[in-house]
C-alpha cells in the first residue's frame, strides 16, 4: 500500500536530495547555507546523495545517485550527443530508476521526512534515473517538495543533442502540484515560465554577511604564499573557480600577462570537476604561450585546514581568499556567482566579466568593481594596476561591496524567502 503525504502536516524534517552533497561545488555550498538557515528556524535537515560529507547520523548514501557512478556514466553515453537510444538503455534507465526510488522511500521513512528539497537533481540531467525516481516518488506520494534549480539542461551545450527528450520533458523539471520551484536568478525564472509554464520563486545565492571573516593568521598566509612560489611583495591573483570552459580562464591569464609583475602567476583554486580534462590542457598551453605560470592549489585545500596523509599542510578556501590581493572572475556564463560573493565576503577587489546574470541581477546593486566586456582591454589593465597599488582604494571598495552584499544577498534575505516558500505548503 502506497504511503500518502498530506500537505497540511506540520513540516519538521527536511530531506535534501542531490547527486553529490560534498566539497566546494556551488550546489553543495548552497545546501550548507540553506541548512544553516533552516536549522536556526528549528527544522531538522537530512541528506540523500551519491557522495556525502555531512554528519553520518543524518546522511543516507546511495552510490548510484552520483553522476560519476559507472552505471550512470554508461547511461549518459547513450543519452547525449545521440538522437536514438537502444531499447537496452531504456530498460537500464527504468531499472536504475526503480532502485533509486526505493532507496528514496527508505530515506524518507528512516528520517520521517516531511519535505524534500531536490537540489539540481530535477534541473540538469547529470543522473537521469535519479531525476525520474524523484519525480515518480513525488507523483505517487504527493510529498511536499522544493525543486531548487541551479542550471537547466537547455543552458548547457552538451545536453542539447539528446535521445531522451521524453525523460527531459517528464522530469527536468517536472510540473507536479506538490512541487514549489525555486531558481537562483531572474533570467532562469523567466525561461522556466516561458519554456515549461511553471511559476517559481527567485532566491539568489547568499552568504552570511552578519558574521565577518575571522582575522587571517599571518603565518598561515605566509606559508601558503611560499608554497605557491610568491616572493615578498608579489601580488596573489586568484581565479577561485573550477577549470571548465564557461569560466573563461583565458581572460585571467591575459590579465596576469599584461600587468607589470615580477613573476606572473595565476592561482587556480579548483580542479576541472565534471567536464573533463581537455580544457585543463588547453589552459596549461595558453598560459605557456603568455609566459604565465598556473599554480593549482586545489590539492592543498580542505574544509577545516586539516593535514594530508603525507603530512602536507591543507588550507581552507578562506585562507586562499585571505591571501589574495585580487580576484578574477571572467566567466562567460554563471547561474549566479558563488565565488563573486565569497570574494566580497573576504573583502577583496574583483575583476568581473559582465555575464548575463551579473548584468540582470548583480550589477544594478551598485558594486564597485573592475569590469570587462568579453575581452581584456588596456583600460582594464590600467584599472587593475591602480587598485593593486592603492591600499586605501582597495579597502574603500571592499567595505562598500560588503555593505551592499549584506543588504541584497544575506542569510536574513534567504530566511525570509525560504520560510515563505515552506509556508505555502
Amino acid at each position: 500500500m502506497k504511503q500518502s503525504f498530506q500537505t497540511t502536516k506540520e513540516i519538521k524534517n527536511i530531506g535534501f536530495v542531490s547527486t553529490r552533497i560534498a566539497g566546494t561545488d556551488g550546489v553543495s555550498l548552497e545546501i550548507k547555507k540553506w541548512t544553516d538557515v533552516l536549522e536556526r528556524n528549528r527544522f531538522s535537515c537530512f541528506f540523500f546523495a551519491g557522495e556525502l560529507d555531512r554528519p553520518e547520523d543524518k546522511s543516507f548514501l546511495v552510490k548510484e545517485a552520483h553522476f560519476e557512478h559507472p552505471k550512470i556514466k554508461e547511461i549518459d553515453e547513450q543519452c547525449f550527443r545521440k538522437t536514438v537510444r537502444p531499447s537496452k538503455t531504456s530498460r537500464h534507465i527504468h531499472s536504475m530508476k526503480e532502485m533509486l526510488k526505493k532507496s528514496l522511500g527508505k530515506f524518507v521513512k528512516k528520517y520521517n521526512i516531511d519535505l524534500i528539497i531536490a537540489e539540481n537533481a530535477l534541473t540538469i540531467p547529470m543522473n537521469v534515473p535519479l531525476g525520474l525516481a524523484i519525480t515518480e516518488f513525488i507523483a505517487e506520494t504527493a510529498m511536499p517538495t522544493i525543486a531548487h534549480h541551479h542550471d537547466f539542461f537547455w543552458e548547457r551545450e552538451r545536453f542539447l543533442v539528446t535521445s531522451i527528450n521524453d525523460f527531459l520533458q517528464a522530469a527536468f523539471p517536472p510540473g507536479l502540484p506538490s512541487i514549489q520551484h525555486v531558481v537562483i536568478n531572474s533570467i532562469a525564472s523567466n525561461m522556466l515560465s516561458y519554456r515549461v509554464g511553471l511559476s517559481n520563486t527567485v532566491i539568489p545565492n547568499v552568504y552570511d554577511f552578519s558574521k565577518p571573516p575571522e582575522e587571517p593568521d599571518p603565518e598561515t598566509i605566509r606559508k601558503l604564499r611560499e608554497e605557491i612560489g610568491l616572493g615578498k611583495g608579489d601580488p596573489l591573483i586568484l581565479q577561485p573557480t573550477r577549470l571548465v570552459p564557461r569560466k573563461w580562464i583565458e581572460r585571467s591569464i591575459e590579465m596576469v600577462a599584461q600587468i607589470n609583475l615580477r613573476r606572473p602567476i595565476l592561482v587556480v583554486s579548483h580542479a576541472s570537476g565534471d567536464e573533463g580534462g581537455d580544457y585543463a590542457a588547453r589552459i596549461k598551453q595558453y598560459a605557456r604561450l603568455h609566459n604565465v605560470e598556473i599554480a593549482y592549489v586545489g590539492h592543498l585545500i580542505g574544509p577545516d585546514g586539516i593535514d594530508n596523509d603525507d603530512g602536507n599542510k591543507k588550507y581552507t578556501i578562506a585562507d586562499v581568499y585571505e591571501a589574495a590581493d585580487l580576484v578574477t572572475y571572467p566567466s562567460g556564463y554563471e547561474g549566479f556567482g558563488n565565488a563573486f560573493l565569497e570574494a566580497i565576503y573576504h573583502k577583496k577587489p574583483i575583476v568581473v566579466n559582465r555575464y548575463s546574470v551579473f548584468i540582470a541581477d548583480i550589477e544594478p546593486k551598485g558594486f564597485r568593481l573592475s569590469l570587462i566586456d568579453g575581452f581584456v582591454s588596456s583600460e582594464t589593465i590600467k584599472q587593475i594596476e591602480v587598485v593593486l597599488n592603492d591600499e586605501l582604494l582597495r579597502k574603500d571598495m571592499a567595505e562598500t561591496n560588503y555593505s551592499l552584499a549584506g543588504i541584497h544577498f544575506s542569510y536574513e534575505m534567504l530566511e525570509k524567502l525560504i520560510c515563505g516558500v515552506i509556508e505555502r505548503f
